[in-house]
């Protein structure tokens, strides 16, 4: 697959008409370019990216972000071909499941990616990892509802799947005290009372955390999940204020993201 640098005048106006949402223009440039979609961009460390990974991009949600990835892929570009010689080997739904950005991971899914693929952020884990672990959850249920595998306890109990917790609790070898209270974190990080109750009554440590996050299950709780983060973010830079009753630690209670 041939690289291109990220300084490219070619690069530079790829990355403008994605980021834009210029389906006209990105159209013209894979015209004009053959093999555009499949070609890598390299950045001065050595690390490249596919043109599928510009459009899911942090923070993610682009203009015509669906249509381009269909256009990327119908163009030849692979879904499932991850970061090279980055921190971590992620693919685009990595990418896209870390922000959120559920129409993004649903064009990509429809286009073939791969949802078992490792090499995310989260543990060097699935692209269901990251979405759970950055508390994504519209793209969590999507992964789910398309069928990805749910096998880890912390998954269950973030996303409240009790009659799963239940069977993974009861497993052989059932899981540790340290599981059990990760898998608390993340109830409460998913605002999973039921779960968190239950987790509660098997030994979980009420202020215990996670590997990735100095975060206690109380801090998780009042926290932002990530396209709420995301949207503060957004409606700040538009100029949006807070009315004067409203108490503005609610809106700087926010998840620490580990990015690659």
């Amino acid at each position: 697959m041939d690289s291109i640098k990220n300084n490219d005048p070619l690069v530079i106006s790829f990355v403008r008409a994605v980021q834009t949402g210029n389906v006209d223009a990105l159209r013209r440039l894979l015209d004009e370019v053959p093999g555009l979609a499949s070609k890598r961009a390299t950045d001065n460390k050595g690390s490249s990216r596919t043109a599928l990974h510009v459009v899911t991009d942090w923070p993610g949600y682009f203009p015509n972000g669906p249509m381009i990835v269909k256009m990327l892929i119908d163009a030849g570009a692979d879904p499932n071909a991850p970061i090279i010689g980055g921190r971590f080997s992620e693919t685009p739904l990595h990418w896209a499941a870390s922000s959120d950005d559920m129409d993004v991971a649903a064009a990509l899914i429809d286009g073939g990616a791969d949802m078992e693929v490792l090499g995310g952020s989260i543990g060097g884990g699935t692209p269901l990892d990251n979405a759970v672990g950055y508390g994504c959850w519209n793209v969590a249920r999507l992964l789910v509802q398309r069928g990805a595998r749910v096998d880890k306890l912390w998954h269950a109990a973030a996303l409240g799947m009790m009659f799963l917790v239940e069977e993974l609790i009861a497993s052989h070898p059932s899981p540790t005290a340290d599981d059990i209270t990760e898998a608390f974190w993340h109830a409460c990080n998913g605002g999973q009372r039921r779960v968190a109750e239950f987790l509660l009554s098997k030994g979980a440590d009420i202020n215990g955390g996670s590997d990735y996050t100095d975060q206690m299950p109380l801090d998780a709780v009042g926290s932002l999940d990530t396209r709420r983060d995301i949207m503060v973010s957004w409606l700040k830079s538009k100029g949006a204020k807070l009315s004067k009753q409203v108490d503005h630690f609610v809106l700087k209670s926010t998840t620490n993201k580990i990015k690659a």
